[in-house]
């Protein structure tokens, strides 16, 4: 396995709950991490990989969507799931469309704060460097957002 299929492997299912969290929309994810892996390997294959320049890219990519839509991505009812056990299933899939749907209302900036800080295993530094933020500023909204986001959840 060369180093780019290694970087792909760790970082695609972060990636893609990154993405999933702030569209709710399986396949607007699926495709915008496709794309995001192909920028970085064609802008930044001879760098040293960076999950927080994958995940800047992979942001940059939706709210380049989101503008020529003229929308925010929205919440579809599209999850995965696998037919092992339907009643579980579907609890877990009626779950993941609570939060989606809870995450939905909160605004743009606390939705990407807190989808970066819950899917992407970057650290607050990481996040507050892709958000423009201080490093404090990225703490104070994270736990804000997480508790709206519970408020919401009630």
């Amino acid at each position: 396995m060369n180093t780019f299929q290694k970087f792909y492997t760790e970082n695609k299912e972060r990636l893609f709950g990154y993405l999933l969290r702030k569209t709710g929309n399986y396949h607007l994810a699926a495709d915008i991490m496709q794309e995001s892996f192909t920028r970085y390997l064609e802008r930044y294959k001879d760098r040293e990989q960076s999950p927080a320049l994958l995940f800047t890219i992979g942001r940059n990519l939706l709210y380049d969507h989101a503008r020529k839509n003229h929308h925010d991505a929205t919440y579809e009812d599209e999850l995965h799931g696998v037919d092992i056990d339907l009643e579980n299933i579907c609890h877990v899939r009626e779950e993941s469309r609570r939060v989606l749907a809870a995450m939905q209302q909160l605004d743009t900036e606390e939705r990407d704060i807190l989808a970066l800080a819950v899917s992407s295993d970057l650290s607050y530094r990481e996040i507050a460097d892709i958000t423009g933020n201080s490093e404090t500023n990225i703490k104070v909204k994270i736990h804000r957002s997480r508790c709206k986001l519970k408020k919401i959840l009630r």
